[in-house]
């Protein structure tokens, strides 16, 4: 009998180890044994997708615990030690440890020491990992014969040599003392490499710390069934090392390397100079030897006997600013099979160069090339006729245009597409699913021809489009889940009377084909939108999941007291330049249990913080934008003791806050990802500190928030905040008057600096200011760093 347990015993250890994902993901995870958990955690075969996901589901089987210590085989906080000592803490993501801060402070603290010690000792802590097997394994990357997905996303401290380490056999040598200049020679003494064959995903974006052409080497040698490479967020790349990878990995089906959108988005902008200043990558020795220890006999010779053609059908180049058409059309000689490209915000690609790319993808169904060239050659090749008959090319057949079979087309501020070049794509368009032409010159004729009637996702913000045509689409398109429009202008009667009654009619008509034919997931309106009648569609809008209401929007305090009722399930919520008062707040915060993300922003009308006490345990994102300026720092301690999750938060016009708001912040929301303080009293006005304490910041915007940011701000941010790629300032709140702007080898992981510069000017109502002047903006300076080089462009604008 006890040895038909002790075999049940074995059997479930044995599939929850190498099923940990699932069983992680199982409402009965918790009720697992103390015993069972930790032999299944021992186990040599146990598969995570990533050392986050081990970490989480022991710190909730541990909270779900707790009440339970008489069942824990030594006291809770011996068995909360061991159970966690077989986390391998240097592998986890930063951003993952600053948000257990709050619930486990002094585990968080562990990690966040163990992180930064890897990346500030990192050839010391790898000599002491080839000298101790045990500290060996606290930097192997778990793989086993059943992991199918890697995922090390948010790890700035992951190295090439950690990622080599991981494929190393077990029983390698790690005895021998390696010159402590160079430690390539264990990796060339390995010999060979393990090799996963069961791995079909990898996510490496936001590990700054990696080298492209050696990440192909390691996905090469160690996964070759991978099929999902994600590499978002990554600058150190390069075309050719692309070029490569997708011929020697034949199963590559879809690539992913997305980074930030340039903010100088010409059109947009108005450019008042503009300077590049071209930098080398500078090699250090280390990497070089490594490169020349693993070769792989000949690279030329292993991709030449791959196949010319890849299989990729997905690629996201999204943000790729050093992208230009020769680059692209040297790989489109590999993209037959391309069925998503995504291109957006790649402004040196041009109309030509999209059109030659778009021949050479025949089976192309999604094409995202938002903020670039695309305009009318581009739209010429998609609805240019080509004959197919039984499915070979140049046959006399059916006739077909590329714009006949895309499903998604994203063209957002495309200034190059014309009015006639719409026309003539919108009456190919028959079997579009995601649609969006914001800042187009989309009017009512174009939007009039559009052929498709299965559009699910349409955005014709900031168009020329009026309700009439728009009513016209949504009849003819059920199926539509998201809608947006804002920024619309000729949606909007106008003040005229006669225009005003027709409005009415056609608004009301509009309304009635929401409520009969659509369930709608998301709404995005302004100009134009009333709250006229709009109770009745609470069956049409049940399932929204965002709402986004705009300016020129004539919501009535009852409707937006009716917000949470009509749309239970709402997780976002934006109310720009409404009027709300502390009835309508207490609604939203006590009613939509599901609400994740809040913005109110330039709202009149008054509220108060007594709601600031109504616990908000889902929201993530909170923008308070010019609404509260009577926020004091107690205000802000109820926001952080009720709101306890945020990641994401913006505070705009709160005059009352100061130096002691840091620090309230920083420990209320150590996990914050996004920061944006902007007019917020003194809260500058010593420095930052406390702020450097949210080691996960990824963007961080600091305006006018006090005078005590030293020159060096900018060099220092980027160095204690690991992640943070995204940073503006203002002239005004510089201790000397400006900042230092850091080189390439520098800048750490950051890509995109602002600064904005304001100009006195004469106010007779603020005498106490600047003698009688009042700072206003004059320009933005916009530094940004690609892979080739650093551009600094001044723009008039203030973004």
């Amino acid at each position: 009998m006890l040895a038909g347990i002790t075999s049940i015993m074995g059997t479930c250890k044995d599939y929850i180890a190498r099923n940990f994902a699932w069983a992680a993901s199982s409402s009965s995870f918790v009720d697992i044994p103390y015993t069972l958990l930790y032999s299944a955690i021992e186990h040599p075969e146990l598969t995570v997708e990533s050392e986050a996901q081990l970490c989480e589901a022991l710190l909730g089987w541990l909270s779900h615990n707790i009440e339970f210590r008489e069942c824990f085989p030594i006291n809770y906080e011996d068995s909360c030690y061991n159970i966690l000592k077989k986390v391998r803490i240097c592998l986890l993501p930063l951003d993952f440890a600053t948000g257990t801060r709050r619930c486990f402070p002094s585990f968080a603290d562990d990690i966040i020491h163990a992180i930064l010690f890897v990346m500030n000792n990192h050839r010391s802590s790898l000599i002491n990992t080839f000298e101790d097997n045990d500290c060996s394994k606290s930097l192997r990357i778990r793989l086993t014969k059943y992991s199918e997905k890697i995922v090390l996303c948010g790890c700035p401290h992951v190295t090439m040599d950690i990622l080599f380490l991981g494929i190393l056999p077990n029983d390698i040598d790690f005895t021998c003392e390696p010159d402590r200049g160079d430690y390539s020679c264990i990796i060339q003494k390995a010999g060979s490499f393990l090799s996963f064959e069961s791995v079909v995903e990898v996510d490496i974006s936001k590990c700054p710390n990696l080298r492209f052409a050696l990440v192909i080497q390691w996905l090469y040698l160690a996964f070759p069934s991978l099929r999902i490479l994600k590499a978002s967020h990554y600058l150190d790349f390069k075309y050719e090392n692309l070029y490569s990878f997708l011929r020697m990995c034949p199963h590559i089906v879809e690539v992913d390397l997305t980074v930030d959108i340039s903010p100088v988005i010409f059109g947009n902008v108005s450019v008042l100079s503009a300077n590049v200043e071209e930098h080398q990558f500078a090699d250090t020795m280390r990497y070089k030897i490594l490169e020349e220890k693993i070769t792989l006999s000949s690279m030329s010779e292993i991709i030449s006997a791959k196949p010319v053609f890849a299989n990729i059908t997905k690629l996201t180049l999204e943000g790729r600013s050093d992208t230009n058409d020769l680059e692209l059309l040297k790989l489109s000689s590999l993209l037959l099979s391309l069925s998503f490209l995504n291109i957006k915000g790649c402004p040196l690609v041009t109309d030509m160069g999209i059109s030659k790319l778009l021949m050479k993808c025949p089976r192309l169904q999604s094409l995202i090339s938002s903020y670039t060239a695309f305009g009318r050659n581009s739209i010429k090749i998609l609805c240019l006729e080509i004959f197919f008959r039984n499915g070979s090319e140049g046959t006399p057949g059916n006739s077909s245009a590329m714009a006949s079979r895309l499903q998604e087309l994203q063209i957002d501020g495309c200034k190059d597409v014309d009015n006639n070049s719409l026309l003539h794509l919108m009456s190919k368009i028959s079997i579009m699913r995601i649609l969006s032409l914001r800042e187009t010159s989309l009017d009512d004729d174009a939007l009039y021809k559009l052929a498709s009637c299965s559009l699910e996702k349409l955005d014709i913000s900031d168009t020329l489009v009026s309700m009439q045509s728009l009513n016209y689409v949504i009849k003819r398109n059920p199926e539509m889940r998201s809608l947006r429009g804002t920024g619309c202008s000729k949606l909007h009667h106008g003040g005229d009377q006669n225009l005003a009654y027709t409005h009415r009619t056609e608004f009301q008509d509009f309304l009635d084909e929401l409520g009969k034919r659509c369930m709608l997931e998301e709404l995005a309106l302004g100009w134009g939108f009333s709250s006229i009648g709009l109770e009745r569609l609470q069956p049409a809008f049940r399932n929204l999941r965002v709402l986004y209401v705009g300016l020129g929007a004539e919501m009535d305090h009852h409707l937006l007291c009716l917000v949470p009722k009509i749309c239970p399930l709402l997780e976002s919520l934006v109310l720009r330049f409404q009027v709300i008062y502390d009835d309508i707040v207490r609604s939203i915060l006590e009613s939509l249990k599901h609400l994740r993300m809040l913005w109110l922003c330039c709202c009149l009308g008054y509220f108060t913080s007594l709601y600031f006490q109504i616990p908000m345990l889902n929201l993530t994102s909170l923008k308070l934008d010019w609404v509260t300026p009577w926020m004091t720092n107690n205000d802000l301690i109820l926001l952080t003791q009720n709101c306890s999750n945020v990641l994401e938060l913006s505070l705009s016009g709160c005059k009352l806050l100061d130096s002691g708001s840091q620090e309230i912040i920083a420990s209320g929301w150590p996990g914050l990802k996004y920061v944006h303080l902007e007019e917020c009293g003194r809260i500058t006005s010593q420095g930052v500190t406390f702020l450097f304490n949210c080691k996960a910041i990824e963007e961080l915007k600091l305006r006018h928030n006090g005078r005590g940011l030293a020159r060096n701000f900018m060099l220092d941010a980027a160095s204690k905040l690991p992640l943070l790629r995204k940073l503006s300032l203002d002239l005004c709140d510089a201790v000397q008057g400006g900042f230092d702007s850091p080189s390439h080898s520098e800048r750490f992981y950051l890509s995109t600096v602002k600064i904005c510069r304001c100009k006195a000017q004469r106010c007779a109502f603020k005498l106490e200011k600047l003698g009688g002047f009042n700072p206003v903006h004059k320009e933005t300076i916009v530094l940004e760093y690609t892979s080739k080089q650093l551009r600094t462009t001044v723009v008039r604008e203030r973004i």
